[in-house]
């Protein structure tokens, strides 16, 4: 039979660490190179007036902008009008618009994100054209602006505009005459199928008479 003696103590045995490798020392993240420009003190800038029927006052718009690698760049955008109602709402495409002139390398793209917004009461015909609320109508503004400016190409003069116009048939001139009547008709709703302020309700139901939708099937 083994004896054990009474003093001897069980030490815990662990295995040898092997000397740890040279780990590569962690690099810190490059910083990323800005967009944004910085606002010399003095720029060049236009201001705009716009008289809409989608706000009670007029409005002045103030685009600046600035020479960036021997090229014009919109700078930043100001919306001012005496009508305190809209004021936060001025402000907050001033900002937004503003942000994006100084920080998106491509900043064109803003006109086809305004003009996507449809005003929920309808729009109007300016100039042969239907507007489809006031943002549409800053989207113009700015489009003038780069076009004045030489940032985009403008379109054919306005002589061969005019002349490429053709003739208004009588029966275009009461077609176009109707659909301005029924963007003044405050009967007319907006239309969920074609957008247009062209939805009227008629013998107990209501119809499109601009595209022939009607809830009446559904």
């Amino acid at each position: 039979m083994l004896t054990l003696n009474s003093e001897f103590k069980i030490r815990e045995v662990k295995p040898k660490e092997k000397p740890a490798a040279d780990k590569p020392a962690v690099q810190p993240p490059k910083p990323q190179p800005s967009n944004n420009l910085m606002r010399p003190d003095v720029v060049d800038a236009k201001v705009y007036k716009v008289k809409s029927p989608f706000v009670k006052f007029s409005v002045y718009i103030t685009l600046s902008y600035v020479w960036e690698n021997g090229k014009k760049r919109p700078m930043e955008i100001f919306i001012n009008s005496k009508d305190l109602t809209h004021s936060a709402e001025y402000a907050v495409l001033t900002r937004l618009i503003s942000a994006i002139f100084r920080r998106a390398s491509d900043p064109y793209f803003i006109l086809e994100e305004l003009r996507s917004i449809y005003d929920p009461n309808g729009g109007y015909f300016k100039n042969g054209k239907y507007i489809h609320s006031f943002y549409s109508e800053v989207a113009d503004v700015i489009e003038r602006f780069f076009k004045d400016e030489g940032m985009i190409k403008s379109d054919k003069s306005v002589e061969d505009t005019q002349i490429s116009i053709p003739i208004e048939t009588q029966t275009q001139k009461e077609e176009t005459s109707s659909h301005e009547t029924m963007i003044s008709d405050a009967s007319f709703k907006i239309c969920p199928e074609c957008n247009a302020k062209a939805l009227k309700f008629e013998n107990g139901c209501e119809f499109c008479v601009q595209c022939g939708y009607t809830r009446c099937d559904k």
